[in-house]
């Protein structure tokens, strides 16, 4: 089976309606992966079908936790690659995306396929997030955030709710390990005035292992000292 016949099987089961203008966009973007992963770290990930399943279907899992009729303006931290922002960006065209990654190799990369794609109302942007989430164009300007980061959760939270609206969500995606992370996290909920409103464990298929998303409320507007200087939530989690 090819790439994109793969695709529309897995993306119909999983409960995706794509366009043909969506799976060429798919297609382009794996092609893209896999040549520049020759010459820059992107991604271990190559073999169609486990990408479509590991990186494509994986990306779009946020759906199963939220409607993005809803999301106006949603920012991916850490977004290596470009996932899950570039996926979700071809399923829902029409929500504005930021793109964040410490790494401006990968941010070369993902403007390329921005252009490449012919995506709109996207932007890819070199920085660390402790940097840009104090900047008032980015701070709490998000109705929601996402990420696929490694890191642990109360990091994540640090990293990321300080760009997320009042009211609005932070979707962690997490492998099992994410349920240990969830029961780290009480103090850092309610530093950040935050509470976890739903997680949901999934297998995306036989070949990729079991799956965890958090999906967590802001409450309150973040206080100005989060987040830390860089390097400090790293080290001294909340």
């Amino acid at each position: 089976m090819n790439f994109v016949d793969c695709l529309r099987d897995k993306s119909s089961k999983a409960g995706y309606d794509l366009t043909d203008i969506q799976i060429h966009q798919f297609e382009e973007f794996y092609q893209m992966v896999v040549e520049y992963n020759k010459h820059m770290n992107l991604t271990s990930i190559t073999e169609e079908e486990e990408f479509i399943d590991k990186h494509i279907i994986d990306s779009l899992s946020a759906s199963r936790m939220i409607s993005f009729d809803n999301i106006s303006k949603c920012i991916d931290i850490g977004t290596g690659a470009g996932f899950p922002g570039i996926p979700l960006k071809i399923l829902y065209p029409d929500t504005e995306f930021v793109l964040l990654d410490s790494l401006r190799k990968r941010i070369s990369f993902l403007n390329d396929v921005i252009e490449k794609l012919s995506l709109e109302k996207i932007s890819a942007i070199h920085g660390r997030a402790e940097d840009l989430a104090r900047d008032p164009i980015y701070r709490e300007q998000f109705d929601l955030c996402v990420s696929r980061a490694v890191a642990s959760l109360p990091v994540l939270m640090e990293y990321c709710i300080p760009f997320v609206k009042k009211d609005g969500y932070f979707i962690s995606y997490k492998s099992q390990k994410g349920l240990e992370e969830i029961k780290q996290s009480n103090h850092c909920m309610k530093v950040l005035g935050s509470e976890i409103r739903r997680v949901e464990q999934f297998s995306i298929s036989e070949m990729a292992a079991e799956r965890l998303l958090i999906m967590i409320k802001k409450n309150k507007k973040t206080h100005h000292i989060y987040p830390r200087k860089s390097g400090i939530p790293a080290k001294k989690p909340l």
